[in-house]
């Protein structure tokens, strides 16, 4: 900026300012100004969301425990909820419509147990997540932190939701004659496969959720949609005996189908591998992989774009 000084009535220009002339960029870059809520790097973002993580887990735990505390039976509705769907399922598929097709009964009801509860891990990790950003938009306006701690925060929530649950599965697996082994332990791996998908796919739908609100109510038709093709009520080999291979290997392929046939493949004396489609510990691998992955960059490249508007 330049300044004008008077001496007996005659205007003399004073020297410019050192400034004055660069642009914006320039000048911030001069005096070690940053854009507040600029995106980091992925590096330095990764670098972020790794010393939240503790805040990651305290929410995660918090938003677990107020999720049924108006309810009296508490807690025990994380595994009465999935265990009353599996009964209403085999009563309409296991009893009158007869998609147990090719499985004995004391594999048919661990096997729409174990089903329904993996798939509620998914199903709930999406709609969890797909408010993460919308449903929390005063903690996002209040506090700056990694805005990925969200949704990984609500799928490790349902994580936890889970690892509770699945003692009744083990319960209703043991009752109908499958007891422990040494393939229960392929259950960790499993686990973690479908841990890792389920929040890249979060990731995504937070991303689209902070965007479009509405998303959130088209959400539960698409989520019922796919479990009606993922064969949580039926068997895809058994029931698409004699048909197209190719459509059968396109189910079987289904990343919620996957992570559900190998949970039932660890936990199921009789659920054998033949059940599973070829390369099945690949195929988890690679959804868990390429979809947490893509889902944390897709997520990050908005970064400083949540919570404004």
């Amino acid at each position: 900026m330049s300044h004008t000084t008077h001496d007996a009535g005659v205007a003399v220009n004073a020297i410019p300012a050192p400034d004055e002339g660069l642009p914006a960029a320039q000048l911030a870059a001069k005096y070690g100004l940053a854009v507040s809520g600029a995106r980091p790097s992925l590096a330095e973002y990764v670098r972020q969301l790794w010393g939240r993580r503790h805040f990651v887990l305290a929410f995660s735990q918090a938003k677990l425990t107020a999720q049924y505390s108006q309810a009296k039976l508490g807690q025990l509705w994380q595994v009465a909820t999935p265990l009353l769907n599996a009964g209403v399922y085999y009563f309409i598929f296991g009893v009158i419509l007869h998609a147990s097709r090719g499985l004995s009964q004391d594999v048919y009801i661990p096997f729409l147990v174990t089903g329904v509860f993996v798939f509620t891990f998914t199903q709930s990790s999406v709609m969890s997540g797909v408010r993460a950003i919308s449903g929390n938009l005063g903690l996002v306006r209040a506090l700056h932190f990694p805005r990925a701690s969200l949704p990984i925060s609500f799928s490790l929530q349902q994580l936890q939701q889970l690892l509770f649950s699945m003692i009744v599965m083990f319960v209703v697996a043991i009752g109908f004659g499958s007891y422990p082994s040494p393939a229960w332990l392929l259950i960790v791996p499993v686990l973690v496969l479908q841990f890792l998908f389920n929040t890249g796919l979060a990731l995504i739908v937070a991303r689209l959720g902070a965007k479009t609100p509405d998303l959130a109510q088209l959400m539960p038709f698409v989520l019922r949609t796919w479990m009606y093709t993922s064969g949580v009520m039926f068997s895809i080999s058994k029931i698409m005996e004699g048909r197209s291979e190719l459509a059968v290997r396109l189910l079987q392929v289904n990343p919620a189908a996957v992570y559900m046939d190998l949970m039932r493949y660890a936990l199921i004396d009789g659920y054998g591998a033949s059940n599973l489609p070829p390369h099945v510990w690949a195929i988890a691998l690679f959804w868990a992989v390429v979809v947490f992955v893509g889902g944390f960059v897709f997520f990050w490249k908005a970064e400083e774009r949540y919570g404004r508007g």
